[in-house]
């Protein structure tokens, strides 16, 4: 009888630190609208993990695109545009041509910084620019910021180019993440910690 008793023992405490393991294990990936972003990354030697995933309409009906916001877990939303690694993934639903990314990153960038500012980045937003391409239905940009290196853009992982500076790096970000971000809404669900 107590053998009985003490293998029924053993058995329930096996099912529960099983199950508690399962639980406990982390999703390999999170899902917006039937996108799929894995939950964590590593960029250049650091680990990211997700912090947000949003989803922005245009005209309320459509659906313009998906995106996912990844920072070092340590890294706190006051801090987003500091000179800290950051990635910033979007996902299309529908094709756009190259002019119309260059045409609203100059928009983003200055409404986000003062004059001087803008007037010192521009090359370097022309130089961002001149790596867009048009994008087709399920393609995904890849924006990723390195600390002494610089802003990545990546086309579904092939990546286009590079561009210096902590500053540019900012600015551009800003575009959804800043003071005056392309959608007030999706720079919040950005910024929401996964929970």
């Amino acid at each position: 009888m107590e053998t009985m008793i003490s293998k029924r023992s053993k058995l329930a405490v096996l099912l529960v630190l099983v199950t508690s393991a399962v639980i406990a294990r982390p999703a390999e990936a999170a899902r917006i609208e039937g996108v799929e972003f894995p939950e964590r990354i590593s960029s250049g030697g650091v680990d990211l993990a997700l912090r947000g995933l949003a989803l922005l309409r245009y005209k309320v009906l459509f659906r313009a695109y998906v995106a996912a916001l990844y920072l070092d877990p340590e890294v706190g939303v006051e801090q987003v545009l500091d000179d800290v690694p950051r990635r910033l993934e979007i996902e299309y639903f529908w094709g756009i041509p190259a002019h119309l990314f260059a045409e609203a990153t100059l928009d983003g960038i200055e409404k986000n910084v003062d004059g001087d500012s803008f007037r010192e980045l521009g090359p370097r937003i022309a130089r961002f620019n001149a790596l867009y391409t048009d994008v087709r239905p399920g393609d995904r940009y890849q924006l990723t910021y390195r600390p002494g290196v610089g802003t990545e853009l990546a086309l579904n992982g092939e990546v286009r180019g590079i561009v210096e500076g902590a500053d540019f790096a900012a600015a551009l970000f800003a575009i959804w993440l800043g003071d005056e971000p392309f959608s007030v809404s999706m720079k919040q669900q950005l910024l929401d910690a996964p929970g």
